[in-house]
């Protein structure tokens, strides 16, 4: 079976920190919405050392081949995703037609989903008209990973996103999502981890930032079910939640409740597959996208609120100004 992995959850706004220094500095020019293309050369590549090694390339011909050689796409993937040609090997032989279905049924979808990413980077741009547009990079990773962001990228998995999208429409609509999502992610860059903090608020709004703004300019739900199941549930979310970023706070002075505050965290995000009995996977980011909802209605300037959402300066005092927990 593929591993599946969304969120990035402890690892902030599912920023790359392994990229070296060098990497880092060699920064893609910034897309424009009116020509932006996705980047297919990594799994151009790897379709054909798939097909000439008859579905079983080794970790030889991986490594040479495919991630010595990769974009900058590969590089931001390889250090906590594919991380070798060995990781990589042996997660294709564990399941080689996740692989072959993604080569064969979603690559083409891929192809033709240069006129969605400029749609939504012609709304980004409207939205946000400062912000520095990402190249897309599709990759093929190790099964773990949909996608991920890092300043200047974002960065999807082919092989995943296809697996849990069984139907074209699911494809390319889940597409759209992680364009518009992962994007967000790249804008918001490094937050500053040199003062405490509530690491549950933070998650919760920096993927909430990354829903809302995806929905703003989607015009679609990043997550219909999840959304049908919270909505009449919202006030004991609101309730529970507030508890949650209660005990956190406690537990920053009290090594006792270190258990208990990581039980909390992960009852919100970093749960894809296995969230509380009775939940949705990844309840946080309904929350946070709700938390940012309340804050940008409450905004007398919305193009300042948005702009907001990317650099969350100050999350406790978001979370004051939003109004969300009484």
């Amino acid at each position: 079976m593929v591993r599946y992995l969304f969120s990035c959850a402890l690892a902030l706004a599912c920023a790359s920190p392994a990229l070296a220094q060098d990497d880092a500095e060699e920064r893609p020019a910034d897309a424009d919405p009116l020509t932006a293309t996705v980047h297919l050369e990594d799994v151009e590549r790897f379709a054909a050392l798939f097909d000439a090694s008859g579905g079983a390339p080794d970790a030889q011909r991986l490594q040479r081949d495919y991630i010595d050689p990769g974009s900058f796409g590969v590089r931001v993937f390889t250090p906590y995703r594919i991380r070798s040609g060995e990781n990589l090997a042996a997660a294709i032989a564990e399941d080689p037609a996740a692989y072959r279905q993604a080569l064969d049924r979603c690559l083409p979808l891929v192809r033709e989903a240069n006129a969605d990413l400029r749609s939504i980077y012609l709304g980004l741009r409207g939205a946000l008209p400062e912000a520095r547009l990402p190249q897309v990079y599709i990759v093929m990773g190790a099964g773990n990973s949909g996608g991920t962001a890092a300043p200047g990228a974002q960065v999807l998995g082919l092989e995943v996103l296809c697996a849990i999208s069984p139907k074209d429409e699911a494809f390319a609509a889940r597409l759209r999502q992680f364009f518009a999502h992962e994007t967000v992610h790249s804008l918001q860059g490094d937050f500053d981890t040199d003062r405490p903090e509530n690491v549950l608020l933070r998650n919760v709004l920096a993927e909430g930032a990354a829903d809302f703004i995806a929905t703003l300019v989607t015009g679609a739900d990043t997550n219909a079910d999840r959304s049908a199941w919270a909505a009449p549930r919202e006030a004991e979310l609101r309730d529970r939640l507030a508890a949650d970023l209660a005990l956190i706070d406690r537990a920053s002075t009290d090594p006792a409740l270190e258990d208990a505050a990581n039980a909390a965290v992960r009852r919100w995000v970093g749960n894809y597959g296995s969230p509380p009995e009775g939940w949705p996977s990844e309840l946080g980011y309904w929350m946070g996208f709700r938390l940012w909802q309340a804050y940008y209605d409450a905004s007398p300037d919305k193009h300042a609120a948005l702009v907001a959402m990317l650099k969350q300066d100050n999350p406790q005092e978001v979370l004051a100004a939003s109004g969300f927990i009484y």
